[in-house]
């Protein structure tokens, strides 16, 4: 396997060094080929508008300690394989500075298990993209370390959702069920993972959700079929375990019901469950939401700031103060205000972790970055020699030197009448 690997990576090097994918050309053609993933359309279009533009060479201003000359920023665009498991929207949205698909993009998929992973991160590449959980992004981490690859990481964590009583309830509660049951299930990295709320208010919180829940998904979830099922058995035991911790069992105030043969969990919250159950020290990516309460509002940021950082955080709120303090404190990967996940629908935003939850990031132009390196470039003539710059270095030499290197125009004249 690890020989196969091998060639792949070789195979994508010599199309790479054959400089067809340097061009803007190529590019469109592979990006024509994505337009058919209705997934990424926006996307696409926005990447055929604007790459001519990303490619470019940026100019940027030069000093006098290098005058005359003039400064640009050149990219090299990487070959790199990108590391499985990525939902295929996610391998198309980010392949812009890759060599990928034969024919198209000259991508290698290469399916497998531990096995294989292992023999893909044993090879040298440009970069690495990766996207799953925080226990498996240690272990690709760990191996890019060995060849000083770049890694790009999209890890996961327990994301927080604060929910003020300053807040329009029934719009608050539609956006929590959206963002948690009706995207996937719960079953993505930026899934609400747990509420924080007041002691004062929770109940309110708690039968706003049960309402719209039951106009949503109707009195039988497990029935309804816009309720997505858990991705395979394996899940399925783990996330009904944590409904069976006693610590769990006995706080579920809405669904806790489950149907093992279709793989359903019907959605589910539990108020005011305990820090240390499992529940609240794993992520749960499921239809699970526990609650939890504190005394005053403002106490929610400690509370966060207790735990890893996350992928997203979210807060309700019409407190503008509160708003502010919770933008300024609460360090996450991306956030929405009186919203849930849908700061990833902006390409205008970067999306990727902080901490525990990853490293870099993606989306639009952030994509393009992701996978370019910004090369330096310094040109210069051959006059505007400087006697000072060269050896034997006198007094007045040095004199010059720090002038010019101060970029002082005032300095630099009194050190050439030399006063």
């Amino acid at each position: 396997m690890a020989l196969g690997v091998g060639m792949v990576a070789t195979e994508m090097r010599f199309t790479f060094a054959g400089g067809k994918t340097r061009t803007t050309e190529w590019r469109f053609l592979n990006l024509s080929f994505i337009l058919q993933i209705a997934r990424v359309i926006s996307s696409c279009k926005l990447d055929l508008k604007e790459l001519h533009r990303w490619m470019k060479p940026e100019k940027v201003k030069t000093t006098m300690s290098t005058y005359p000359s003039s400064a640009e920023i050149d990219l090299e665009l990487s070959y790199f394989h990108q590391k499985s498991p990525l939902p295929r929207h996610l391998c198309f949205r980010n392949s812009w500075g890759n060599t990928w698909i034969n024919g198209y993009l000259s991508v290698k998929v290469v399916e497998g298990g531990v096995p294989e992973t292992t023999a893909l991160l044993d090879q040298k590449w440009d970069k690495i993209f990766y996207t799953g959980n925080t226990k498996v992004g240690r272990i690709i981490l760990a191996a890019a370390a060995k060849h000083l690859t770049p890694v790009v990481l999209e890890l996961g964590g327990k994301c927080p959702l604060v929910v003020d009583s300053n807040t329009n309830l029934k719009v608050t509660a539609r956006r929590i069920i959206v963002g948690k049951w009706g995207s996937n299930s719960g079953q993505t990295c930026v899934s609400p993972d747990y509420v924080i709320s007041t002691k004062a208010f929770a109940s309110k919180l708690v039968d706003a959700i049960s309402s719209e829940l039951e106009k949503f998904y109707g009195k039988d979830p497990l029935q309804s079929n816009d309720m997505p099922s858990i991705i395979n058995s394996r899940h399925f035991e783990r996330l009904t375990n944590l409904l069976e911790d006693d610590k769990v069992s006995g706080k579920i105030v809405i669904g806790g019901q489950w149907d093992k043969a279709n793989l359903k969990i019907a959605p589910t919250v539990v108020l005011d469950v305990s820090e240390d159950s499992l529940i609240m020290k794993e992520e749960i990516f499921g239809p699970l939401l526990p609650i939890v309460t504190v005394n005053e509002i403002e106490d929610s940021i400690r509370v966060i700031n207790a735990k890893e950082k996350a992928l997203a955080a979210y807060l309700f709120t019409n407190d503008k103060k509160l708003k502010e303090e919770f933008i300024r404190s609460v360090s996450a990967g991306g956030m929405s205000i009186n919203e849930t996940t849908l700061h990833l629908a902006e390409r205008t935003l970067p999306f990727g972790g902080v901490g525990e939850s990853g490293m870099g990031s993606y989306h639009g132009k952030f994509s393009f970055d992701a996978f370019s390196h910004k090369k330096s470039v310094l040109i210069r003539g051959f006059s505007g020699d400087i006697a000072a710059r060269y050896p034997p270095y006198t007094h007045e030499k040095l004199n010059f030197l720090k002038a010019m290197l101060s970029g002082n125009i005032f300095r630099i004249l009194r050190a050439l009448i030399g006063w």
